[in-house]
């Protein structure tokens, strides 16, 4: 029974992940990607909700009397 010729495997296996890399770099590579987005500063002093100056009251099961 011949045995199995193991000795290109190696090079076909290589090649073929090298062949993928270089297919995926240049797909990306057409992409456009921005350049250092800036961060937007917030004015959040500025703004007064209702609710601020305020407390609520939030009353729980147990604690209203029977009905």
């Amino acid at each position: 029974m011949p045995q199995l010729d193991t000795s290109t495997w190696f090079i076909m296996i290589f090649s073929m992940f090298l062949t993928l890399f270089i297919l995926f770099q240049l797909k990306i590579s057409n992409h456009y990607y921005p350049e250092n987005p800036v961060t937007k500063s917030a004015k959040i002093a500025g703004q007064h909700n209702p609710w601020e100056n305020k407390w609520t009251k939030i009353y729980s099961l147990l604690s209203l009397p029977p009905q």
